[in-house]
């Protein structure tokens, strides 16, 4: 017999930006964490509620408002701890008094669910990605056959580089990533089709990666983003 695994994850696309907000929903406590809450609280609740799970934690990727503006809401409903790089709360400038401010490499626990933080330059200072038992939720740095824009502030090119060599590298090839955005034809995809498919995992040098991303990518490229061969 098979074991029921342990924690689900749900995607809510909630809003203009075509985000995705994930509820994590561990199995053996009905514990949830909310990732990014935004735009439209009301169907997140619903959401826990439908799985009858409470909101214990909330997993921010990164500050960008269309990540957080459900933020305020939701902690009128529930009494959930707020997790983010202190790498982050620093460029935000908000939450730094928080006692659960997290380094790279940190482990939140929401029930009997390990979530590994992984920190995740680039898009911005502290962006954060979220990995978990063959699944990694990755915000605005890793896109289904894209990435995240480096021209905001905080924003960084370089880092961006090194975080996708990093991720492409340390990650099995079967792990599947959730994103931030739907902006593929696909809602998730696994590592190895990311190492085939997506440009921004083609270079070898981060300069040719630096004029990609800042210079020819959004003038080439439109949404939904297919496949590229390398």
């Amino acid at each position: 017999m098979i074991a029921e695994k342990p924690f689900s994850i749900t995607a809510l696309e909630l809003g203009p930006m075509e985000n995705f907000i994930y509820l994590i929903h561990d199995h053996a406590t009905n514990r949830a964490a909310v990732v990014d809450p935004a735009w439209d609280v009301p169907a997140i609740i619903a959401a826990a509620e439908a799985q009858d799970v409470q909101i214990t934690d909330v997993l921010l990727t990164h500050s960008h408002i269309d990540h957080i503006n459900g933020l305020t809401e939701l902690l009128k409903v529930y009494d959930a701890q707020i997790h983010l790089l202190k790498s982050e709360a620093q460029f935000w400038g908000k939450y730094l008094d928080l006692p659960t401010l997290h380094h790279g490499g940190d482990v939140v626990k929401v029930g009997k669910t390990e979530i590994d933080i992984w920190h995740t330059p680039g898009h911005t200072p502290g962006s954060a990605c979220f990995h978990l038992a063959g699944n990694v939720l990755t915000g605005d740095t890793l896109f289904v056959f894209g990435c995240g824009r480096c021209d905001l502030k905080g924003g960084n090119p370089e880092e961006m580089f090194n975080t996708l060599k990093h991720i492409g590298t340390a990650l099995s090839a079967d792990t599947i990533i959730h994103p931030g955005h739907n902006y593929a034809q696909n809602p998730t995809s696994t590592i190895a089709e990311q190492l085939v498919g997506n440009p921004f995992m083609h270079f070898d040098r981060v300069n040719d990666f630096v004029d990609y991303r800042m210079n020819i990518h959004d003038k080439i490229r439109d949404i939904p983003y297919e496949a590229v061969r390398r």
